[in-house]
């Protein structure tokens, strides 16, 4: 009886904090600021309140916004290798299911990495192929990694972001890809400054303080490997770094797909507050660190985002002990 009461007291707490959070301090949606912003208010307005703005037409200084296009990078580097994300759905770091025996089991499955020529990874978009999606998504600062050639089509930070943050970003990433290739909700401990060079990508946004209403599972991962023209298989990652070659890697991971949520297995998604912007050529997206969000594309999308570290603060050590409090319900 006491431990039903406790469970009702902390339910009815989450539910009290996604209300107030909801009236209080997202205050209908997100907001918009037309071509510029500057360092005072972006970090009084929105850094230090943990909100996202959208800035549209924010890097429409760019040459890469007038420059970038198919025929151009087809032109300019022939000779180019880029890694690419290939999967047969468009689901890269994602939940996907794999027959074992005839039953079928939820992975968390990442895609198969491939390195390409620029121009064939450009015709794979002009023209695509079934069971086979390609995506430049590779987080490791890829943009500094694989693509210095373009960096006098851009900035190298975003100014008023570095001068808010006091610190110059830790990554910067390039995405291009498919308008099949989704990205699944998930939240990074960065600071995300995301710009949008070419086409349209579409965010949809909860706030950390509706982390009791996202459901996150223990899945064994694997990844992608396509074993002939079409035809793909699921392979197991193992636990290499203990000498178990039968202990499967874990990975926690959100388990509701937000364009078709399930609400019979997971109802308290319900309660969840859903944000959706679309970002178009030119516009910039201020994500905070901890926000979820889920991200698609229109065809041959190009972006490129600016990953600040976040600071461990005390909004870090609310969500944390959050965290701690949802972990009986997940």
């Amino acid at each position: 009886m006491e431990d039903h009461q406790n469970k009702n007291k902390i339910y009815k707490a989450f539910s009290v904090l996604s209300e107030e959070s909801r009236e209080l301090y997202l205050l209908g949606g997100i907001r918009e600021i037309k071509n510029e912003i500057t360092p005072l208010i972006f970090h009084r307005e929105y850094a230090s309140k943990n909100l996202p703005v959208v800035i549209r037409n924010g890097v429409q200084h760019w040459p890469a916004i007038n420059k970038w296009s198919s025929e151009y990078f087809r032109r300019s580097f022939p000779n180019k290798l880029v890694s690419v994300a290939v999967t047969p759905n468009g689901y890269a770091d994602a939940i996907g299911e794999k027959s074992v025996n005839g039953v079928s089991e939820e992975y968390f499955l990442m895609p198969e990495e491939r390195l390409m020529l620029l121009p064939d990874f450009i015709d794979s978009l002009d023209k695509p192929i079934e069971n086979s999606i390609f995506y430049i998504q590779k987080q490791n600062s890829n943009f500094n990694e694989e693509f210095q050639e373009l960096w006098q089509d851009l900035e190298k930070d975003i100014p008023w972001a570095t001068e808010a943050f006091g610190k110059i970003p830790d990554a910067v990433n390039l995405w291009m890809g498919d308008a099949r290739a989704v990205t699944s909700m998930h939240k990074d401990p960065y600071e995300n400054i995301y710009c949008v060079i070419s086409g349209e990508k579409t965010f949809i946004l909860h706030p950390p303080t509706d982390l009791p209403w996202i459901p996150y599972k223990q899945y064994k991962s694997g990844y992608h490997k396509e074993v002939s023209p079409g035809k793909w298989i699921i392979k197991p990652n193992k636990e290499l770094s203990t000498g178990d070659f039968n202990k499967h890697v874990i990975v926690p991971w959100i388990s509701v797909d937000p364009l078709n949520p399930d609400y019979e297995r997971f109802p308290d998604y319900k309660n969840a507050t859903r944000l959706e912007v679309t970002l178009r050529k030119g516009d910039i997206l201020y994500l905070p660190s901890l926000w979820f969000h889920h991200v698609r594309q229109s065809h041959s999308c190009i972006a490129v985002n600016y990953w600040y570290d976040m600071e461990f603060d005390i909004k870090y050590a609310y969500f944390k002990a959050l965290e701690t409090l949802c972990e009986p319900n997940n």
